[in-house]
């Protein structure tokens, strides 16, 4: 049975922090292996940070896991890049949908793209087509790896590499926590890993297709997501939102 409550103390968690910051990405993900098998997974956006992890991890276990969220609104390029990493891995990538209904419901009600209109609107849209699913996703994971990295800034800023995540009830494991987004480009090249053509056209950080633009040069890397809202520091889909232990 998948655990509830954190297997690790604090303290043993602050020590497991203390040891893989000094260890490689490889090493990351072979503590991730050895610790939760088969139950962990990298839940991934396939943007260019994803597909230099997911090599990683395959190198590490060629069976390792892959998980995304198919909001059914993303770019075609994204489409075709999850048929190029199937080939590429011989991975079966495990896709989550939104609940149909609920799509239905919202559409009915608010129109297609009603999260132009307002934050909280847009932040209903990513709960039926992100939130929800991704809890469905997780439900059964003892761990899951993201491609989450300090220099992307909000909370980000301020992640460990292993946290217990109270809000799925499992661990949540970042492995390029310290990577700069230039090492993360010098490496998908070095290694001839596919990756997104929009990336090439300006898109560093990809979303949906109508929530995502590309960047104009000196902008924030995640300037392009949700550009017409104006809080710089709100650029969350409500997928990495922390959330504390209770007390």
């Amino acid at each position: 049975m998948r655990q509830t409550t954190p297997r690790f103390t604090e303290t043993e968690l602050a020590a497991i922090n203390e040891k893989l910051e000094a260890d490689s990405t490889e090493d990351i993900l072979q503590w991730v292996d050895e610790t939760f098998g088969n139950t962990a997974a990298q839940m991934s956006s396939f943007g260019l940070e994803d597909q230099a992890l997911f090599h990683i991890y395959w190198g590490v276990n060629k069976n390792a896991r892959l998980m995304t969220l198919d909001t059914l609104r993303l770019p075609t390029e994204t489409y075709s890049l999850f048929d190029q990493t199937k080939l590429r891995y011989k991975v079966d990538v495990e896709f989550f949908y939104p609940n149909m209904d609920s799509v239905a419901e919202m559409v009915k009600e608010k129109g297609n793209n009603f999260f132009y209109m307002g934050r909280a609107n847009r932040e209903f849209c990513c709960g039926v087509r992100k939130v929800e699913p991704l809890g469905r996703a997780l439900s059964t994971l003892g761990a899951w790896v993201t491609g989450l990295r300090r220099d992307q800034g909000m909370d980000r800023g301020s992640i460990n590499i292993v946290e217990w995540d109270a809000a799925h009830n499992n661990y949540k494991v970042n492995p390029l926590a310290n990577w700069s987004f230039d090492q993360v480009q010098s490496f998908v090249k070095e290694n001839e890993i596919p990756y997104n053509e929009l990336h090439d056209k300006g898109y560093p950080s990809l979303g949906c297709a109508p929530c995502t633009r590309a960047i104009e040069p000196g902008e924030d890397i995640r300037a392009g997501r949700w550009w017409w809202e104006g809080d710089p520091d709100a650029k969350e889909c409500g997928i990495h939102v922390v959330q504390a232990l209770e007390s």
